[in-house]
């Protein structure tokens, strides 16, 4: 669904950064179609590279990227661009890093798997608004699964390890992850 209830205004540039390349790549696609002009980084350093030489108006970066943290990204934004509207995607939502991304400067935070309508609607909200609760939003029996899959993959797949960082015990682990992904 593209929702066009939003004006982009005339700069239409988004910076995506984000190390999950098929989700980059899916929504890079997905926000094209919106109108954005789109231009992708995997990492701090080249979001950072970007963000100097041709700051957007728009911009989604992941907080969590194999080269470090995407606040320093966020940071460079609002140095180079002061109007940029930055909103921060995270695995791990928590108060503290929310807090820290608003501070420096992100218009909002939303918790992965965001779509690109959940996104369009963050970058483009008027400032000041609270954002409209989500349509669909996953059920605590998902976000835990998902966590924990996310985890599961941080500790390459080693159940044992990844069981120890979770605090539970191995084979109850193993049960969760034999079954399937809940709705």
């Amino acid at each position: 669904m593209v929702n066009n209830d939003f004006s982009l205004g005339e700069d239409t540039t988004l910076l995506l950064v984000d190390d999950d390349e098929p989700f980059l790549k899916r929504l890079g696609r997905a926000m094209e179609k919106r109108g954005f002009t789109v231009e992708m980084a995997e990492s701090v350093a080249d979001g950072k590279a970007v963000a100097a030489n041709h700051p957007p108006a728009y911009a989604v970066v992941d907080l969590r990227l194999d080269d470090g943290n995407g606040l320093e990204v966020v940071e460079t934004l609002r140095e180079t661009r002061p109007d940029c509207r930055i909103v921060v995607l995270t695995g791990y939502g928590a108060i503290a890093t929310a807090v820290a991304a608003v501070k420096i400067g992100a218009t909002d935070y939303l918790a992965k798997p965001a779509d690109a309508d959940d996104v369009t609607r963050a970058l483009l909200s008027a400032a000041g608004t609270l954002p409209s609760p989500p349509e669909n939003p996953m059920s605590a029996d998902r976000v835990r699964w998902e966590h924990i899959q996310r985890v599961y993959e941080l500790c390459d797949r080693n159940v044992s390890e990844t069981a120890r960082r979770l605090g539970m015990h191995r084979r109850t682990l193993q049960r969760i992850l034999a079954k399937r992904s809940p709705r």
